[in-house]
C-alpha cells in the first residue's frame, strides 16, 4: 500500500525547509530517475528526443539531456522556449555539454514527455494541442511522460488532448491526478523517482491509499476442524432477472463462505444453492440489488446484518434507510452512484460530471454518511469509508461484461458472511475480483462470468 497525494508542492517545501535540500537538487535527481529507467531498458546510443516546456517540468527534461549527452542521440525540442530561472540555468548546463536543440519533432526511438506536470490547470494551446497530437501519433517510439502525461490537469481531468505514455515517471509521490479513469488511458505504468531522499521522508501520511496485489487478505481457512456452519451463512436476495443473484452466489461459494441461501420464488436454483421465501435465522451477510428489479420483500432489509447494496438498489428509496451503518457496502457503478447522490440530495449531476470528478464526490458522500463504506466502480476502483479512500488500479478492460459487478457481489457478500469489516470486506472483494481478471490468461474480450470465478478460486 502507497500513500497517494492531492499535491507535492508542500513536500518539496519540507525538503527547502527541513532537510536543507534545494530544488536545484531535486530536480537533478528527478533527471537522474529518469535517466536509471532509461538505462536499465533501452541500448546505449539509441536516439532520444525530448520535448520540454516552459516551467519546471521542462526544466527536468533539460537536466535529463544534459545527464543522457554522450552516451544517447539526444535532442531537445523546446517550443514554447524557457521561461523559470532555473530552468534557464539548465538549459546553460546542457548547451555547455553539447546538446543539440531542434526546432521540430524529430525521428527517435524513445520520446520523453516534460511539456507541463501536474500543476496544469488552463486549457491547452492550439500549439500545444497540435505538439501532442504529433507525439501521439508517432506509433513505434517508446513514450516517457515526466511526472504526468501533459494534457492531464490538476485533478486528472483530459479536456482536449494528452500525451500517451507507455511509461509515466511521477516526481516524488504518487498523485490522485494520476488515477482518474480517464487518466487511465494515457499514463501506462506509473513509477516513482527518487529527488534526493528516501520515500519515507518524502513523504507525509495520506488518507488516500494505493492498493497492490501485495494488499490482499484471502480467507484460508487455518482451523482443521471445522464445519460450513464456521464460515458464515450469506443470503442473496434473488430478483427478477434471476441470473444476476445465481450469479452472485456462484461467485460467493468460490470465496470461503460456507452456505448460501437464495432468497427467492424461481425454481431453477443450482443444487449447491439452498433456497427460501426468508432469510434463514443464522444469516450472517445480506447480498441484495442485483438484477433485482422492484417486487421483493422490504421487511428482507429491516435488520441490523451486514449487507452488500448493488444495482438496482440505487433506484430504490429504501437505499436511503440502509446508510451510515458500519456493516454496508455500498458498489454502485457511475450511473448508480449519479442517482443515489440525486437521492441522497447531495447533487443533481450526468455521468460525466461525475467521472470528471470521481475523487471529490466519493469524498462529498461519505463525509455525510461516514460509517457507510462505498465502492465506486471503474477503471480505478475507489473505496471510501469517512475520510479514507483507497485506490485499486488493478482493474482492466477484461472486466467489461455482464455479470461482472455480481461476481464482485459475491465475493464481498462472502467475506462480510465471514465476518469481515465492511471496509476490508470492500478491499478484499475488489482486489480478488481485478486480480483474478488479469490472471486470466485467453485474449481479454473473452472473458465470462464461469472464467473469472474459475480464477478467483486459483489465487
Amino acid at each position: 500500500m502507497q500513500y497517494v497525494f492531492e499535491e507535492v508542492n508542500s513536500l518539496d517545501r519540507r525538503c527547502y525547509e527541513e532537510y536543507g535540500l534545494s530544488e536545484d537538487l531535486l530536480m537533478e535527481h528527478a533527471a537522474s530517475s529518469m535517466l536509471n529507467f532509461i538505462n536499465d531498458n533501452f541500448k546505449s546510443n539509441s536516439k532520444i528526443l525530448i520535448v520540454a516546456g516552459a516551467g519546471n517540468n521542462g526544466a527536468d527534461g533539460i537536466a535529463l539531456a544534459r545527464l543522457m549527452q554522450g552516451n544517447y542521440k539526444v535532442k531537445l525540442y523546446l517550443p514554447f522556449g524557457v521561461h523559470t530561472e532555473i530552468g534557464k540555468l539548465q538549459l546553460k548546463r546542457a548547451e555547455f555539454v553539447g546538446v543539440k536543440i531542434v526546432n521540430k519533432i524529430k525521428k527517435a526511438d524513445i520520446v520523453v514527455d516534460c511539456l507541463f506536470g501536474t500543476g496544469l490547470n488552463r486549457d491547452l494551446s492550439e500549439k500545444a494541442i497540435n505538439i501532442i497530437t504529433q507525439l501521439n501519433e508517432l506509433k513505434s517510439y517508446y513514450k516517457i511522460a515526466c511526472d504526468i502525461p501533459s494534457g492531464i490537469n490538476n485533478i486528472g481531468q483530459v479536456n482536449q488532448i494528452a500525451f500517451k505514455a507507455d511509461t509515466t515517471i511521477t516526481m516524488g509521490a504518487l498523485k490522485k491526478s494520476l488515477y482518474t479513469d480517464e487518466a487511465k488511458n494515457f499514463t501506462g505504468e506509473i513509477k516513482v523517482a527518487n529527488l534526493g531522499i528516501q520515500r519515507e521522508l518524502y513523504e507525509t501520511k495520506s488518507l488516500c491509499n494505493l492498493l497492490d496485489v501485495d494488499d490482499l487478505k484471502l480467507p484460508f481457512r487455518e482451523a482443521m476442524s471445522t464445519h460450513k456452519g464456521d464460515f458464515g451463512h450469506l443470503a442473496v436476495v434473488v430478483g427478477q432477472k434471476d441470473g444476476a443473484g445465481l450469479i452472485a452466489c456462484e461467485s460467493a461459494f468460490s470465496f470461503g463462505v460456507g452456505l448460501i441461501t437464495a432468497i427467492t420464488k424461481h425454481t431453477n436454483i443450482p443444487k449447491s444453492i439452498m433456497s427460501s421465501l426468508e432469510l434463514p435465522d443464522n444469516t450472517s451477510a445480506i447480498a441484495i440489488g442485483m438484477g433485482l428489479g422492484d417486487d421483493y420483500d422490504k421487511t428482507i432489509l429491516q435488520n441490523d446484518i451486514a449487507k452488500v447494496i448493488d444495482a438496482d438498489m440505487f433506484y430504490d428509496d429504501e437505499v436511503l434507510n440502509l446508510l451510515d451503518k458500519d456493516n454496508v457496502v455500498l458498489t454502485p457503478h457511475p450511473k448508480e452512484f449519479v442517482n443515489l447522490l440525486k437521492l441522497t440530495n447531495i447533487a443533481d449531476i450526468s455521468v460525466s460530471e461525475l467521472q470528471q470528478n470521481r475523487f471529490k464526490y466519493l469524498s462529498i458522500f461519505c463525509s455525510k454518511f461516514p460509517n457507510t463504506v462505498l465502492l465506486l466502480k471503474g477503471s480505478n476502483v475507489l473505496i471510501g469509508q469517512n475520510d479514507k479512500i483507497f485506490i485499486n488500479p488493478l482493474g482492466s478492460s477484461a472486466l467489461s461484461f455482464g455479470g461482472s459487478g455480481d461476481i464482485l457481489s459475491g465475493l464481498i457478500g462472502s467475506l462480510l458472511a465471514q465476518r469481515y469489516n465492511s471496509l476490508d470486506a470492500a478491499i478484499n472483494g475488489s482486489l480478488t475480483h481485478t486480480i483474478a481478471a488479469l490472471n486470466y490468461d485467453k485474449n481479454d474480450y473473452s472473458m465470462t462470468p464461469n472464467d473469472l470465478i474459475n480464477e478467483i478460486k486459483s489465487i
